[in-house]
């Protein structure tokens, strides 16, 4: 999970995939990242801590990493928020950067839609519940991929 900061949209997105795919039975790893860094090492922001924690998941533990390219070797999947965060990835992974492991979030709810997961930081409250909301769905559809793709 990847977006700019990584205090905002990915800290949740990391929190409620593991805890939907714990609940599913699933033994995934879910982590996130940001792609400027400029929050390396703090936690979550203190609204995504707080509606995560509204809705039953504790994220305060996580910290802000910067993305890098050897993340396509550790991971299966890598999912950026929002246009700019893939193209930020492109750049950053350079000849490491593989199409087949990197999508947008939300083309998992609503495939080849392009759509982005609005950017809560700096806004009201009412933002990140939103942003919950509409990452909620898509971890929801990741979830339901990773079971019929084991079923198959």
């Amino acid at each position: 999970m990847v977006c700019l900061g990584n205090i905002c949209r990915s800290p949740l997105a990391e929190g409620i995939l593991q805890d939907m795919a714990w609940k599913a039975g699933l033994n995934c790893t879910v982590e996130s990242a940001g792609t400027n860094g400029y929050h390396t090492g703090e936690p979550p922001h203190h609204l995504s801590i707080k509606v995560a924690r509204e809705n039953g998941i504790d994220i305060s533990n996580q910290r802000s990493r910067l993305f890098t390219a050897g993340d396509f070797e550790q991971y299966d999947r890598i999912y950026a928020m929002a246009m700019d965060v893939l193209e930020d990835i492109k750049h950053i992974s350079r000849n490491k950067f593989d199409e087949k492991k990197v999508s947008l979030f939300l083309n998992e709810q609503f495939p080849g839609e392009d759509r982005e997961v609005p950017d809560p930081w700096s806004g009201p409250e009412s933002g990140y519940h939103k942003a919950f909301e509409i990452i909620s769905g898509a971890c929801d559809s990741i979830v339901k991929n990773i079971q019929l793709s084991k079923e198959s």
